[in-house]
């Protein structure tokens, strides 16, 4: 009985965890950014640090930053990627990197460097 219980509880606590990691979105990712990289350039990834994704922010809010397909970048990212060039950000949506090659955001584009 009282493995049973051990086992129980040690599923709870599992559960937690997950939950926790679920909310916080960028910790469930940084164990994968040993292995993840762009699609095309298959350069390493890392996250964006908060100072850029505020600067992104306000030129998405602007309407001034496009996907690589040309199309209108329209949501605020909350989270995104950066390859290690620096040359294309990858948002991430519900703590899942969006890693197609024409959803990157070429950082080209900018004027100024975010």
């Amino acid at each position: 009985m009282n493995l049973i219980r051990a086992a129980v509880t040690s599923k709870r606590a599992s559960m937690r965890t997950l939950r926790k990691d679920t909310i916080i979105g960028m910790a469930t990712i940084d164990p994968l950014l040993d292995i993840l990289c762009c699609p095309v350039s298959h350069q390493p990834l890392r996250p964006l640090e908060k100072s850029r994704l505020k600067k992104l922010n306000a030129l998405i809010a602007a309407g001034q930053v496009q996907y690589v397909d040309h199309s209108a970048v329209e949501d605020k990212a909350r989270e995104a990627l950066i390859t290690r060039d620096d040359k294309v950000i990858y948002l991430v949506v519900d703590g899942i990197p969006v890693l197609l090659p024409d959803r990157g955001i070429g950082s080209a584009q900018f004027t100024d460097p975010i």
